[in-house]
């Protein structure tokens, strides 16, 4: 798989050879990241913390909180820092020379990344400017029990788009063993590269071949799949936001450049060839994400779904209609367009203080519930009313959904 890769030095995104000289500076990462979240994480380091001469910290945070998957990296030295990085949602942590075995046990190993910078084979520190006179996989082996992966950068290579050094590649994953992810940066250029790890169980972190075009995006993401059709389609499940099925579609190569280019629902009709969801009935999508399954042969598009639902007949989903939340979040929806006389619902996102005082209402009695079958009808009471809340606000129930994601990822807990 590709981890689209985000530098930042003095508040822009840039891209350096060999770790020193500047090739190019790419600007404001927020409509960066909006394009490389197509792929699923990305890696996100600060430089300047790395290199001791400033922070990029600021512009880090609101990535994370625009719901960004961030891996964050650059400067991270101690438990404080690192701790701080996985309170605010980053999915994980990149520690360079501080992915020390003290410092490591005092963090959740899943969730921890070292990063291991060689030349040749030899392991260098200080911007890659101090050799060692260590092995990389002799690193490995020491850190393998404490993390749970390894991001691996060939320092000749980093910058000069040459191709990548696969043979120490399988070294390293092999080293890695089945518990460690590996992360290969530095010389990944083509879609060819990207597949050839995969197979070997590593993924790509490639940065300067997507910001010179001379990698694409989508054939980047595509690079992994496989396909033992005849036609070479790969199903894809389409799923909003909150992970619903919507359907199945089909996807080729030129459907999932074209789904890429445009961030929207485009498939590949076995009949009628390119089909753009929505441009006729005007159920847009636009996409978010898009996922490969475990034996790379099958997609997932999850997709910002518009107008009457994803199924020809006008419905939700081709499974039926929405249930339960998410029936209710649509029923509000249209209420609050289109508010119906008499309505109550429509009373309540009329009257706000209305509003406030059943939700304190109800939440008192859900508290109060005891057996069973009060604490289901107080508590469905209460999603009624916190739903017709969010509808009044104009949020989103998924929005909810991913903050609850972030809030999961934090390592302080309440005493």
């Amino acid at each position: 798989m590709i981890v689209p890769s985000i530098d930042l030095r003095a508040g822009s995104t840039v891209q350096l050879v060999g770790g020193e000289r500047l090739a190019l500076d790419a600007g404001d990462p927020l409509p960066i990241a909006e394009r490389f979240a197509l792929a699923g994480e990305i890696a996100v380091v600060d430089l300047d913390a790395a290199m001791g001469t400033g922070s990029n910290a600021a512009l880090i945070e609101r990535l994370l909180e625009a719901g960004f998957a961030c891996r964050v990296g650059g400067g991270i030295r101690d438990r404080e820092t690192a701790r701080r990085w996985l309170d605010l949602g980053a999915t994980k942590i990149v520690l360079g020379t501080a992915a020390r075995p003290e410092l490591l046990r005092e963090l959740p190993r899943e969730r921890v990344i070292a990063a291991l910078d060689a030349r040749h084979g030899e392991v260098v520190v200080e911007g890659w400017t101090k050799g060692t006179g260590r092995g990389i996989l002799e690193r490995i082996e020491e850190l393998r029990p404490f993390v749970g992966g390894f991001l691996v950068t060939f320092v000749e290579r980093e910058g000069r788009m040459e191709g990548t050094d696969l043979a120490l590649a399988e070294a390293v994953v092999r080293a890695a063993g089945r518990h460690c992810r590996v992360t290969i940066a530095g010389g990944v250029t083509t879609a060819d590269e990207i597949a050839a790890l995969d197979r070997i169980g590593a993924d790509a972190q490639v940065g300067m071949a997507l910001y010179t075009g001379r990698l694409d995006l989508a054939e980047a993401i595509a690079a992994p799949l496989r396909s033992d059709r005849p036609d070479g389609l790969f199903p894809t499940v389409v799923v909003d936001e909150r992970g619903l099925a919507l359907g199945l579609a089909w996807s080729s190569r030129e459907s999932l450049r074209e789904a890429v280019r445009r961030r929207a629902g485009v498939y590949q009709s076995r009949s009628r060839g390119l089909w753009v969801k929505g441009e006729t009935s005007g159920a847009r999508q636009e996409l978010l994400r898009i996922d490969l399954d475990c034996d790379r042969d099958a997609l997932r598009f999850v997709v910002r779904q518009s107008g009457p639902g994803f199924c020809h007949l006008e419905r939700f989903s081709c499974f039926g209609e929405a249930e339960g939340l998410s029936r209710l979040e649509a029923t509000l929806a249209a209420r609050r367009a289109t508010p119906p006389e008499g309505s109550y619902t429509a009373k309540l996102l009329a009257d706000p203080s209305l509003l406030a005082a059943k939700l304190r209402e109800e939440a008192d009695e859900l508290a109060r519930a005891a057996t069973r079958e009060e604490v289901i009808w107080e508590a469905a009471d209460l999603l009624y009313f916190a739903m017709v809340k969010l509808a009044a606000s104009g949020v989103p129930l998924a929005e909810v959904e991913r903050h609850l994601d972030r809030r999961a990822r934090k390592v302080s807990r309440r005493g």
